[in-house]
């Protein structure tokens, strides 16, 4: 068995245990150099979606103008979500980002909740832009790899070809991955070059090329909607637009270069992706077919059009610059998504990896191999995303969504940590950065809720519903980690859970509500066709049955409704307290363990009784009742048993043992209600309370007569000392213990006299 010191904070080492022949088994090697890391923070950021889905995400929620004001402001939050990743970086130089942070400062539960959700996150995005790879086909390949029908999901028609495309994409990923470290680094590097070069070019063109009879910002906002709302719907969305930037947080202990380049290195990325959406944006808006009035309309019309014409930044740039724009951006578009699969898969291998280190994951997940490279980690990410292919697009379209939860409540609690860690260090600066990251983020989730509740707005119903889940998932497999955490590490923090399941029943409300709205409006509308198609409402019993069995139809729909929210809410309380229950056996076998060992170390080992370290604490307790000024009687007894040494020096070590347990045993049959404690080799004492404090007087005749009576017996003889507390003449309990000693010594000498053995 080997130990290992892993680098856990500044200035500090925890030594760990391992079962690991070679340390180096376990750890990570610098190698990135600063624009390689830039270019991990743009490529895991930006994919698929800042090309594709931006124009609906965006430009019909805000207008150009309220887009690009949104998104410079997410950019702006962002910025400030990151001065904490680099204040937290600089003092926990450890692979896993947030959750390292998080564990370090609040604790292992608390980090165990930041890394569930930050693996949701990540995985979320990995999958979006695995499933992207069958719709980039189509657009530019047809029907081609649309071969094996195999099923509809929600929908999405799934084929095998396809599938079998996606799982290629990420095999690839993964092979990469895998083949050496320094050479993915440049790839990723090259083609964030090629992506942000490509679309450069693209938006320089229609700037310069476009006619003013086609090109205007008009609608700059959405009309009949407030401003403020508008640009508020697109900085709310920055977490799921940026998550990923701070991947670079999973890869502290492979950085090559000084910590304080970093800054650059992150600000850097947060501009350039800030830009790159923003040029999309602009991109998407510059041309749109002849048929429409405005790019308004023609953005809105988008799921009826295909091809081309289904992809504004493309539609624009053909009409600049023919296939060549296309082909440009097409580049742009599939280094978006390799350099979002390599990103997205290597942050989770080092997340796992860090996971595993913490015995949350298995050993193996632990171990790099001859290139140091978590493979086990990485090839556990890889093995969870190989049923994604066979899941529908349009579930992952609300699996994307719940990035959205997943990285508000990530960022939150990357600002809490600062916060703590700001308030150890004095650091004013940080703290206020911190306080203003967690007020963001608090301010995003009451938005999502608020949105959710108030209309049709926010997230789709299902992503609410998957976060559920998935928050319940992470409680059942909590209870693993807690089952096998032999360091008892997990499990310290109650309120984490708490505020688990408060997330559960908000996410789960949102949820609900959504459904039962959306049903509403659906019978509504059922209904009103209906009447539209009979031109006129004759309140006949046909009508009437009619409108009855609709709302026969959507009560029973709500019913059902309910019943799944209760089931699933209650199921999470079940699991929640089937964990706390757990949690409170293990405290409670924990603390019998303690008073166990407790009750050894303060035993005094050849009597049985308790010893000098006991005493020391019981005087600590007095000491401290009478600091509190509490009405406190009682009495000092200090034994010293005559005539030790002879008995050791005449009959051996072993007869004066037995006669210091024959002394004991004298004792604590006298003074039965006090508690005894031998403070040295021959002496004792002890402290009267209660009865024994009554009766203390004739107690210590008696025993007087006693020690008396064995004067020129083999039986112990044993002088006693005694001294009553008085407030007005003893300050601590020490006084009155050295008076009772006084007291002693003086009777050992009047038993001496009287023919006593001498020591």
């Amino acid at each position: 068995m080997e130990y290992r010191v892993t680098p856990r904070r500044t200035g500090e080492c925890i030594m760990e245990q391992t079962t690991s022949q070679d340390t180096s088994s376990q750890s990570l090697r610098p190698y990135l150099s600063p624009f390689e890391v830039f270019a991990f923070s743009i490529g895991t950021s930006i994919g698929w979606g800042s090309l594709v889905v931006t124009c609906s995400s965006y430009l019909l929620k805000a207008g150009i103008a309220g887009s690009i004001i949104g998104m410079l402001l997410g950019g702006l939050l962002m910025a400030i979500i990151g001065k904490s990743y680099l204040f937290l970086m600089r003092r926990y130089p450890e692979a896993g980002g947030t959750y390292t942070f998080v564990r370090e400062l609040f604790g292992h539960d608390y980090g165990f909740l930041a890394a569930w959700f930050l693996a949701l996150t990540y995985l979320a995005i990995f999958w979006a832009n695995a499933t992207s790879l069958p719709l980039f086909a189509r657009y530019f390949f047809g029907d081609f790899f649309r071969v094996g029908y195999l099923y509809n999901i929600l929908g999405y028609d799934v084929y095998l070809g396809e599938a079998l495309l996606v799982i290629a994409g990420i095999v690839l990923a993964a092979l990469l991955c895998l083949s050496n470290r320094k050479l993915v680094a440049r790839i990723m590097l090259s083609l964030v070059l090629l992506m942000v070069a490509c679309i450069v070019i693209c938006l320089l063109s229609a700037l310069f090329g476009h006619s003013t009879e086609h090109f205007n910002f008009y609608p700059a906002f959405i009309k009949n909607e407030n401003v403020l709302v508008q640009i508020s719907n697109i900085a709310y969305l920055s977490p799921w637009a940026f998550i990923g930037f701070e991947s670079i947080s999973h890869y502290s202990e492979e950085i090559s270069f000084k910590q304080r380049s970093l800054s650059r290195v992150l600000f850097g990325a947060i501009a350039v992706i800030t830009l790159l959406y923003t040029f999309i944006i602009i991109l998407s808006t510059t041309a749109y077919p002849s048929s429409y009035s405005s790019w308004f309309d023609y953005i809105k019309d988008l799921n009826s059009l295909s091809g081309i014409e289904a992809l504004p930044a493309f539609y624009a740039i053909r009409h600049y610059l023919g296939d060549t724009g296309v082909i440009l951006l097409a580049l742009a578009l599939l280094a978006l998504v390799i350099t979002s699969l390599i990103g997205n898969l290597v942050a989770l291998s080092r997340l796992f990896f860090s996971l595993a280190r913490d015995g949350i994951l298995g050993p193996r997940f632990a171990e790099v191999n001859d290139r140091h490279i978590p493979q086990h980690a990485l090839l556990l990410a890889v093995g969870i995303s190989l049923l994604i292919p066979f899941i529908g697009r349009t579930a992952i379209g609300w699996i994307i969504d719940v990035t959205t939860i997943g990285a508000t409540v990530v960022y939150a609690l990357v600002s809490a940590s600062a916060i703590r860690q700001a308030r150890a260090d004095q650091n004013r600066l940080e703290l206020v950065v911190g306080w203003v990251g967690v007020a963001i983020m608090t301010l995003f989730g009451f938005w999502m809720v608020v949105l959710a509740l108030l209309d049709a707005s926010g997230l789709a119903a299902p992503s609410y519903l998957l976060f559920t889940i998935w928050s319940i998932l992470g409680i059942f497999y909590f209870r693993t980690v807690f089952k096998r955490d032999t360091q008892r590490r997990f499990g310290n923090s109650v309120i984490v859970w708490i505020g688990l399941l408060a997330l559960i029943l908000i996410t789960s409300v949102s949820w609900y509500n959504d459904v039962t709205r959306s049903r509403t409006d659906g019978t509504i509308q059922e209904v009103t066709t209906y009447f539209r198609g009979r031109n006129a409402m004759k309140g006949n019993d046909e009508e009437l049955a009619y409108v009855r069995k609709a709302l026969l139809t959507l009560e029973d729909s709500n019913a059902r409704m309910a019943v799944g929210f209760v089931s699933l809410f209650a199921l999470a309380i079940g699991v929640v307290a089937n964990n706390y229950s757990f949690m409170r056996k293990r405290v409670e076998r924990t603390e019998k363990e303690l008073v166990t060992t407790r009750g050894l170390a303060y035993r005094d080992a050849l009597t049985g009784i308790r010893n000098k370290h006991a005493f020391a604490e019981y005087q600590e307790t007095i000491d401290e009742m009478l600091g509190d000024n509490e009405s406190v009687e009682f009495a000092y007894v200090v034994f010293d048993v005559n005539g030790l040494k002879y008995v050791n020096d005449t009959y051996g070590h072993e007869a004066g043992d037995e006669y210091i347990r024959s002394a004991c045993t004298l004792i604590c049959k006298l003074f039965k209600h006090s508690p005894v404690f031998r403070i040295g080799g021959d002496e004792f004492a002890a402290i009267l309370l209660g009865d024994d404090y009554s009766n203390r007087d004739a107690l210590l005749s008696q025993h007087d007569r006693l020690a008396e009576m064995r004067i020129g017996t083999t039986e112990p003889v044993i002088a006693a000392g005694i001294c009553d507390y008085s407030s007005t003449s003893h300050d601590r309990a020490a006084d009155v213990f050295r008076e009772a000693d006084a007291n002693m010594y003086a009777r050992k000498q009047q038993l001496k006299s009287m023919g006593a053995r001498t020591r």
